[in-house]
């Protein structure tokens, strides 16, 4: 099994690092633009191999794709944060520029791989992805979801103080503060967690996993890595393993939960297919209205990449 991670960055290295300490695949390759900073990062990885014993090579590469050749799966986690002055649409038109370069370059050399979105904003950028690569939706997704629900899970077992292993939980829609907790689908050790806690606790907990990325940033000035790169690489391990695991990603819904052609996180078996299976739960009104609200979010962005690429064409 051979997985490309494309961005040497904090999230790059990080998920390009469980990878191969969990040996989850025979290579990893590592890509970015900047010369030498991929073959650095892949080498430090590589020379750290004897003494946490594992077989996984690691290789980096400056913007060759032809060493990404036959790759499995493909983890793009390339693009710019918002900078101070930097609009919406300055975002979105500089990463879409670069994730679809990035796109074009992997389906050229690993037509048959699976495609995982980890560039923000992450869910119109796993829409210029897929529409680039013109791959079935089930082969491109994006990397939100895990995150998001693993945030959720920290704060709950810290309110709880019981250990994260035993909590389950499952959130929709877009990645941001229109998210979509479903907080009747969280369960501790199989006891609902509205059984555990009360509302108020609980609601404080929802909110503070919609803000849970910008909180990092104001502590850190910058966005976080580690939590981000575990996940797009369990993503990965359930691909490569063909686990079939039951995670939340960002794909295109094609008239699930009555939506078409809008790129949000929902509940999936994932399996050595890529996305096997979309699991439609049975939302009640309020968790519909939600899922409306954050829906007509995401249509919004992709619109306006859409309204970017119209200008430039």
């Amino acid at each position: 099994m051979k997985v490309t991670v494309v961005g040497a960055g904090n999230v790059g290295a990080t998920c390009a690092d469980v990878l191969a300490y969990r040996e989850i695949a025979n290579e990893v390759v590592l890509v970015d633009i900047k010369e030498g900073f991929a073959e650095g990062k892949a080498l430090d990885i590589w020379q750290k191999a004897p003494i946490n014993l594992y077989d996984t090579r690691t290789v980096g590469v400056t913007n060759d794709y032809s060493k990404t050749a036959g790759s499995d799966v493909v983890v793009i986690t390339s693009g710019l944060p918002r900078k101070p002055g930097m609009t919406r649409d300055d975002l979105i038109s500089t990463n879409a520029g670069i994730v679809t370069s990035v796109t074009e370059n992997i389906v050229k050399h690993s037509p048959d791989a699976i495609i995982i979105v980890v560039s923000n904003p992450l869910d119109v950028m796993t829409y210029a992805a897929h529409i680039t690569s013109k791959l079935p939706r089930t082969r491109v997704m994006g990397m939100a979801g895990i995150l998001d629900t693993a945030r959720y899970r920290a704060f709950l077992a810290e309110a709880l103080n019981v250990s994260p292993k035993d909590i389950q939980a499952v959130l929709m829609g877009g990645h941001g503060d229109t998210m979509v907790p479903l907080p009747r689908y969280t369960t501790v050790g199989g006891i609902p967690v509205t059984e555990l806690i009360d509302e108020e606790t609980l609601n404080a907990i929802v909110d503070r996993t919609k803000n849970g990325g910008g909180e990092l940033v104001k502590l850190m000035g910058t966005s976080a890595w580690y939590a981000p790169g575990s996940a797009a690489a369990q993503m990965v391990e359930a691909i490569v393993r063909d686990q079939r695991r039951v995670f939340p990603v960002c794909m295109k819904l094609e008239g699930e939960y009555g939506i078409d052609g809008v790129y949000l996180g929902v509940p999936v078996i994932l399996g050595k297919n890529g996305i096997e299976r979309i699991i439609e739960l049975d939302l009640n009104e309020d968790e519909k209205q939600l899922l409306e609200t954050s829906r007509g979010h995401v249509k919004e962005v992709m619109d306006a990449l859409d309204n970017i690429n119209a200008a430039k064409a």
